[in-house]
């Protein structure tokens, strides 16, 4: 039996396999918009086990995964025997064992990497505290549909150093473009929590507006994320001047784009005229979980066809 490829960080694959998985996420979409069958998985199972709630992550995938000709079956861990204390690495033995790949969306990066270390099929992250990279994938695309190559590029993070935040930096070391992150005191990034090698792709700004200066890229997200609900009155004062707003847009590069992985709190850490306005590029960026990821499967489990 030959050991599966996971998908539980960005870094986990190479520069010339997202290349590659780029080319297919454009060829998929193509087909999908001409409505073309295209049915590579047929008789394959997806298992999405989820324990954080989810709208864009459990339509993309259980989507994909019908329209690549599969099925996709839904457990949350409070009806499954997970919620119950059965060891992770119990259910990743038998839940490999009827299943082609595994998408887990969960709290602690270490359920994902116990999990993956006991299954026999490809498992991917679908949102760790730590990681997001199926969402750093999508955006990465879309920057490239929208604008071409992302390589040299800036991207200028504002707001919580959270999994979004960890990924970007990953994908920046890997991909050869420049992140500029701006946190309030207190949020900063953490290198060894990210997974960094070096800073040569990263730089910090104590100023939000520094940080967008001339960035070709400009993305938050919400203040407060999953599990850290109990914070938000004090995240709320600590990042009101960390709301990406149009003074923000305009000092970014003039043909700058801005995503946000959604769901989104216009008002916070976005004003409702950058998110509703001409460089918003959010819708793009959610449907394209459903091409990227799609590309993503066919990979893990069919290798490059």
């Amino acid at each position: 039996m030959k050991t599966p490829r996971h998908f539980l960080q960005f870094k986990d694959l190479s520069r010339a396999e997202f290349d590659y998985l780029f080319t297919r996420t454009r060829a998929i979409k193509q087909q999908f918009k001409a409505y073309q069958k295209y049915w590579p998985l047929e008789d394959r199972t997806l298992v999405m086990i989820f324990e954080k709630a989810s709208t864009r992550t459990r339509l993309s995938f259980e989507a994909g995964m019908h329209q690549l000709g599969g099925a996709a079956i839904y457990l949350n861990t409070r009806d499954s025997q997970l919620g119950r204390g059965e060891p992770v690495e119990d259910a990743a033995e038998v839940i490999s064992r009827m299943s082609d790949a595994v998408m887990i969306r969960t709290f602690e990066q270490s359920i994902v990497e116990r999990f993956a270390a006991h299954s026999r099929v490809p498992v991917i992250n679908g949102l760790t505290n730590e990681y997001h990279p199926c969402q750093i994938m999508a955006d990465i695309f879309t920057y490239i549909e929208q604008r071409g190559p992302i390589q040299g590029k800036t991207v200028a993070w504002i707001g919580d150093s959270n999994n979004m935040c960890n990924t970007w930096l990953q994908a920046a070391e890997l991909l050869d473009f420049n992140v500029h992150v701006s946190t309030p005191p207190g949020y900063e990034v953490e290198p060894e929590r990210a997974g960094l090698y070096g800073t040569d792709h990263f730089e910090q700004f104590a100023d939000p507006l520094e940080a967008a200066r001339g960035a070709d890229l400009v993305t938050t997200d919400v203040w407060t994320s999953m599990g850290f609900e109990a914070e938000n009155e004090t995240r709320i004062k600590a990042f009101k001047d960390w709301q990406v707003d149009a003074e923000m847009m305009q000092v970014a590069d003039p043909q700058a784009v801005f995503m946000h992985c959604l769901p989104a709190h216009r008002g916070e850490e976005v004003a409702a005229e950058v998110i509703d306005g001409p460089q918003s590029v959010v819708w793009d960026e959610a449907e394209n979980r459903l091409h990227t990821q799609k590309a993503l499967l066919e990979f893990l489990i069919l290798g490059k066809v």
